[in-house]
């Protein structure tokens, strides 16, 4: 539907706006996102990144937080005597992160549908005879005796138990055939 007419007033230019101020508080609210969301459900957009990461016990150069081992071994005990230890008002940070890292990793990577038939099809129908898999008709993308071998190779690795099931119905379907 359209508008009244005379409702729309034509857009003015704001002349009491600061524009500097508005472009760094715009580049400073599309900063890259912080992915840990531990890291950034604590974070202060009010401090420096150092300051954040000193309350958080998380270190900002990693090559100043753990130095390495000078020759003087007295020298070395002045100097971390001399710094004041930093304060640490957020630790529940740093403990999520370690309670998260002490988590078993996920297998995140697996086979194709179509690779997993593939290789059930030739093992069906030639066995070991990787030659005459390279010749069938199903090997599509024409690969070599090798290459059949190295995908059913991987195959056995991602899925052992799975792989050994499939043997084992092999064996039971050529004894009901004999």
């Amino acid at each position: 539907m359209p508008k009244a007419k005379g409702k729309t007033r034509r857009q003015k230019f704001g002349y009491n706006v600061n524009r500097k101020r508005l472009n760094r508080n715009a580049r400073r609210k599309a900063a890259p996102r912080i992915e840990c969301s531990h890291i950034r459900h604590a974070w202060d957009h009010a401090k420096s990144v150092r300051q954040n990461l000193a309350e958080m016990g998380l270190a900002v150069d990693p090559n100043r937080a753990v130095p390495l081992r000078k020759r003087k071994v007295k020298a070395m005990e002045v100097d971390m005597e001399g710094r004041p230890k930093e304060l640490v008002r957020k630790p529940y940070v740093l403990n999520d992160l370690e309670a998260e890292a002490s988590l078993p990793e996920k297998k995140g990577n697996t086979l194709s549908r179509d690779l997993i038939d593939y290789v059930r099809h030739m093992v069906e129908n030639h066995g070991e005879d990787y030659k005459a898999m390279a010749r069938d008709e199903k090997n599509y993308y024409q690969d070599t005796p090798k290459q059949i071998r190295n995908k059913i190779n991987v195959y056995k690795r991602f899925y052992p138990a799975e792989w050994q099931d499939f043997l084992d119905s092999l064996q039971k379907s050529k004894m009901e055939v004999e």
